[in-house]
């Protein structure tokens, strides 16, 4: 079970979630805050696998609080949820230590999608702001043409799978899928899984 701290400061927007997630038996809601100084001392306390955060926060805004957050429990993974998509707080927060970024609309599906990614420690970003993260990447190189099995492989990546559930869908060894990793890494001239989800994103491959 993946046990989840809440941070938004609208009260009906928090209660919603609370009560969402709690009806996923895969998940518990071990608490929720409406401010960034609540969900420091909830989260020291609770130690949550997943803080799903809100970047609008009164006083300490939720981009501010990442690292004290992220310090609080070594453990915990941050997935932002919020209604901005600028380059400065997508680009920010992720730089901050940030696992995942969706946007407020995301469906339940989408959600808990990401909260499973970022659980298995995996990166999870929303399709409609991976291209903030491709404009750091700078200049790269023409990727060489993928693989029908990678990109099978890769639009399960992008999907917020884990090694483990792609070898699973696809019938291979996780020994198989890291390879195949590997190799779409090295086409695409990324460097990380969230790197390469992004590039995939622009160049319309998932």
């Amino acid at each position: 079970m993946i046990r989840i701290v809440v941070v938004d400061d609208h009260p009906v927007v928090r209660e919603g979630l609370v009560a969402s997630l709690e009806d996923n038996p895969e998940f518990q809601v071990v608490g929720a805050a409406g401010s960034a100084e609540d969900a420091l001392r909830l989260v020291a306390a609770q130690r949550p696998d997943v803080i799903l955060l809100d970047l609008e926060l009164p006083g300490v805004n939720g981009l501010e609080a990442i690292p004290g957050l992220a310090a609080a429990s070594g453990a915990s993974r941050i997935l932002i949820l919020t209604a901005y998509d600028t380059d400065e707080r997508v680009l920010g927060a992720l730089r901050a230590g940030a696992k995942g970024y969706l946007l407020k609309g995301a469906s339940l599906e989408e959600i808990a999608r990401a909260i499973r990614a970022v659980h298995a420690g995996e990166s999870y970003l929303e399709p409609r702001v991976a291209t903030k993260v491709v404009a750091e990447l700078g200049p790269h190189k023409r990727p060489a043409a993928l693989s029908h099995r990678e990109r099978e492989v890769l639009r399960l990546v992008a999907g917020g799978h884990s090694n483990k559930q792609i070898a699973r869908t696809l019938g291979i060894t996780e020994r198989t899928v890291k390879f195949h990793v590997t190799s779409i890494l090295n086409k695409m001239g990324a460097e990380n899984r969230a790197q390469a989800v992004a590039l995939a994103a622009q160049r319309g491959l998932v």
